[in-house]
């Protein structure tokens, strides 16, 4: 349990330094969580201005999933993901001048504006590749993982799909290959039970992901991608059973999509699903279930809502430097150009 010490006595000391920094540590991964929620609450605002003119996948209540298994991987892990991109880029850089840069198409973007929302990357940060067509990471994510195994590096490479991407060959040979190579790789299937509008009962011919992933010689686990701490401890749990028998890892996180398949808006009138009432959705919100969670633990009001403040400040000061930031020369068209 997280809490809120008295100074310690000298016998003291070291148990009191350990809760110090679980509190320190929690404060950090609600920054994160924030983050990634408040930057994507601030598209919805500004989006309606058309200054971005990037289509954005927004990924509202599947905001745990990047940031538990980011923060539960190792130092240097190389990750590859799909579109829906945001929480990733904003878990494993914590920067958004960069990052609203490229939705604004400025030249201060992470890629100067050329890639936009979809196609977001932060090698230095460890985020290799993302990609809007649907599987085509994941065997980039399986290659850097042999490459590592070639050359003799425990680097960890995760590679982030939603469950519409296990309905691609691309995906079964990657998970194929992979296995029989015994790579240190762990899929991340972020699942949302949709792809577009379709729900995997009119997609999938079999009962499950994580039971027909059993088949494959890998370690596989399930859990709620909606809760941070389950999902922070499930990747701690598996990561360690790919340390102990050294196979490839399939962590299987189910999460509510709140938002429509593309854009800012709600879609419930479209009639494809139905709108959870407010209770389910206050449960299967990670925020907000976080936030209840430390506050069980000891984390006072004042100190949640002075990380909301900085966390709005840096966004705000991010989304004007991207407005105010110019476009990049027409020179640029033929940089970075590899094809």
């Amino acid at each position: 349990m997280l809490q809120k010490a008295s100074p310690p006595t000298l016998r003291e000391a070291p148990a009191a330094r350990e809760a110090s920094v679980k509190h320190a540590e929690a404060l950090a991964l609600y920054r994160k969580l924030l983050l990634v929620r408040r930057a994507e609450e601030k598209i919805r605002e500004e989006y309606p201005t058309n200054d971005m003119k990037t289509p954005v996948h927004l990924g509202i209540g599947g905001e745990a999933i990047a940031v538990g298994v980011c923060h539960a991987a190792p130092p240097g892990a190389r990750a590859f993901g799909t579109y829906r991109n945001h929480a990733w880029y904003l878990a494993m850089t914590g920067e958004t001048d960069r990052f609203f840069g490229e939705l604004y198409g400025k030249a201060i973007g992470a890629a100067k504006g050329k890639a936009g929302s979809m196609h977001l990357a932060a090698p230095q940060h460890g985020l290799i590749a993302t990609s809007a067509v649907v599987a085509t990471t994941i065997p980039l994510a399986v290659g850097a993982a042999l490459a590592h195994q070639y050359r003799d590096e425990p680097t960890l490479v995760v590679s982030f799909f939603g469950d519409g991407a296990v309905e691609e060959g691309a995906f079964w040979e990657s998970l194929n290959f992979a296995c029989l190579k015994r790579l240190r790789i762990l899929f991340v299937c972020e699942d949302n039970d949709l792809a577009i509008h379709i729900p995997t009962s009119q997609r999938q011919g079999f009962r499950s992901i994580p039971d027909v992933v059993r088949g494959f010689r890998c370690h596989v686990m399930s859990g709620a991608g909606y809760d941070l701490r389950t999902v922070m401890t499930s990747a701690h749990t598996l990561l360690e059973r790919m340390e102990t028998d050294p196979r490839p890892g399939f962590l299987h996180l189910t999460y509510f999509r709140f938002l429509e398949h593309v854009g800012p808006l709600e879609d419930f009138h479209a009639g494809y699903r139905q709108k959870p009432s407010p209770d389910e959705l206050a449960r299967l919100d990670p925020v907000r279930r976080f936030e209840q969670a430390l506050r069980e633990d000891g984390v006072t009001d004042h100190e949640l809502e002075a990380l909301r403040l900085s966390v709005d400040e840096q966004l705000t000061r991010s989304v004007r430097a991207a407005q105010q930031a110019p476009f990049a020369s027409p020179a640029e068209l033929s940089t970075d150009v590899w094809a």
